[in-house]
């Protein structure tokens, strides 16, 4: 294994519910009535990923990031509803885990989103620290639901805690106020953590969860009234200002040169009213198969190694996995079904993705198979709010000639060809359940799949 000094930093900037079209370097920008120039000055020296696929919700997404298996091996390919049940298992390996047992020192701030008990914090998978809600951001409205008894139905805080000590509950109610508050609090304590790794010598994993552009849209003071639209456009020239804040941090400290930078987000925009987001140049939003809401922002920094550019090659979530952790110098467990592939070629200039291929759930259900430019679907759904809608056969969508998925018949060719590659994806995906049974939602902590004596590494 490599020498400290010779692995690279890891600062991973994950974004709540983050439209393709927000962000001046996607097309949005001025457009949404804010200049997000520090994003955009960021991704001209990075690798810019205009087919980046996540998961339609957050919480398989973070599954997905975090295990590089799709969730619905992880039993996380919804968001857990009632109480706290649900999350990953103590079997699952996360990039926490492995990159602490490599020597890193590692932090998770903000929303975690797979386990909120004993056993499945950030702290219980590799995390040296963490601070943050115990579940999702839009329960500091709870308190205003007239029909909502704190007493009688909970009330939700702020959680803080270390893998030495675990895991509290602080005394901060999770409000609508504190909402607009936190992420400077994750700012401050962002680089105080990198502070103390580089003061150690010690290579770092930021695992830095902004509470933007989740519901509500809480801003701080500062940016109120700062943009042409209202409390959103000052969303995003706050979110533009954290995140340049903690790349300052990283030139003050010396080693943004031996640093990768991901900045990505974790589905695609909000339906809600209450903090509409747009999908730009695809349409969509998360809760849905459409593109917008399995597209989002992916830009990618590390200065002499990955090569600034941007593509349109596809790559997965689940690839960011096992790129990142090969680029740590860690081994790829190899007694579990992985599903990332290492796409450290591509990202030092290769013209193609290792990924051909990738599936779309939603919920349990498959939704489509997404192969080179086109989606072969199965069930239709844009929004969030949408009907799902079972297609009596499946649609074969070229996005490059239809990106909004607007036409079910009048297609330009007759391309039951494609249907192949679709099949194989599920075939191998089929066989892999085969050789390792999926983890049911809701699973105990101490459950383990069943796995046959083949080599689940093949």
């Amino acid at each position: 294994m490599a020498s400290s000094s010779d692995r690279p930093n890891i600062v991973y900037f994950h974004v709540d519910n983050l439209g393709l079209g927000e962000l001046g370097c996607y097309g949005g920008g001025i457009l949404r009535g804010a200049d997000t120039k520090n994003i955009d000055t960021f991704a001209k020296d990075s690798l810019k990923l205009s087919h980046f696929v996540v998961e339609p919700q957050c919480t398989p997404t973070r599954s997905a990031l975090m295990t590089g298996r799709y969730p619905i091996r992880s039993g996380n390919h919804t968001i857990a509803l009632g109480g706290n049940a649900g999350g990953l298992v103590a079997w699952e390996r996360t990039m926490g885990d492995i990159l602490s047992d490599a020597g890193y020192a590692t932090a998770c701030y903000g929303k975690w989103h797979i386990g909120a008990e004993d056993g499945r914090w950030p702290t219980d998978h590799g995390f040296d620290e963490w601070y943050g809600p115990a579940r999702t951001y839009d329960e500091c409205l709870w308190p205003d639901d007239p029909w909502y008894v704190g007493e009688r139905d909970g009330w939700s805080y702020m959680y803080d805690g270390t893998k030495a000590d675990g895991v509290r509950t602080t005394d901060e109610q999770l409000t609508v106020e504190l909402k607009g508050q936190m992420d400077a609090e994750y700012d401050r304590r962002a680089k105080d953590f990198m502070e103390r790794a580089v003061a150690d010598d010690k290579p770092f994993f930021l695992y830095h969860n902004h509470s933007l552009l989740h519901f509500p849209i809480e801003v701080r003071e500062e940016f109120k009234g700062k943009s042409d639209n209202g409390d959103w456009g000052d969303a995003l020239l706050m979110l533009d200002a954290d995140f340049q804040s903690i790349l300052d941090e990283l030139d003050e400290l010396g080693v943004a040169d031996n640093t990768i930078v991901v900045f990505a987000g974790d589905n695609g925009p909000e339906d809600h009213l209450a903090g509409r987001g747009t999908a730009g140049f695809f349409d969509g939003s998360y809760f849905s198969s459409a593109e917008g809401g399995i597209r989002t922002p992916a830009i990618i920094r590390w200065p002499g190694h990955v090569e600034p550019r941007e593509s349109n090659e596809m790559m997965h979530v689940t690839d960011m996995f096992t790129t990142l952790l090969r680029y740590a110098d860690c081994d790829i467990p190899d007694d579990r079904l992985i599903d990332g592939i290492d796409q450290r070629e591509f990202f030092e200039g290769a013209e193609e993705s290792a990924r051909e291929n990738c599936m779309v759930w939603l919920n349990d259900e498959l939704h489509a198979v997404k192969w080179s430019q086109f989606k072969i679907s199965f069930v239709r759904q844009q929004h969030f709010h949408d009907p799902e809608i079972p297609l009596g056969f499946a649609r074969i969508i070229n996005l490059l000639e239809d990106p909004k998925e607007r036409e079910p018949v009048n297609q330009t060719f007759v391309r039951w060809w494609v249907m192949q590659h679709a099949h194989r994806a599920i075939r191998d995906y089929e066989e892999s359940v085969k050789v390792e049974e999926l983890i049911p939602p809701g699973s105990p902590i101490d459950f383990v799949p069943r796995r046959s004596t083949e080599d689940v590494s093949a």
